[in-house]
């Protein structure tokens, strides 16, 4: 399984942005899909995640209500809207697959990440 994070960039607080997330060898209603986050000098932290079987969505409190995580089983493609951006979620976003159908720290696969910078 593969995956290629793609949609980063600059924008300023309050923009947004659409991350996405493109799977290959295995189909999105396989897996759990999460999104981390990696800022400098801090430790990978989970942002979002979505499980197959139910469509249980989950958020960390400090993304919840700007951040929306989705799939089109069509593209096989996985999406982070990111909205009302804050200096603070600046950082590397990365989408990573896990084949039990779980949100974790422990997924089974990782992609490249994405680079989110925030700032006026």
């Amino acid at each position: 399984v593969q995956l290629q994070a793609s949609g980063g960039g600059l924008v300023q607080p309050g923009g947004s942005l659409r991350l996405s997330c493109a799977v290959s060898g295995s189909t999105l209603d396989h897996v759990a899909i999460g999104w981390f986050r990696q800022a400098p000098g801090k430790e990978r932290e989970g942002v979002s995640c979505v499980i197959s079987t139910d469509g249980i969505t989950y958020y960390r409190n400090f993304v919840r209500g700007r951040f929306t995580i989705s799939r089109d089983y069509a593209k096989n493609t996985a999406y982070l809207q990111v909205n009302s951006l804050k200096p603070e979620d600046t950082a590397v976003y990365y989408c990573a697959a896990d084949l039990r159908d779980r949100c974790s720290y422990d997924m089974d696969y990782w992609g490249r990440g994405t680079e989110v910078t925030v700032s006026s």
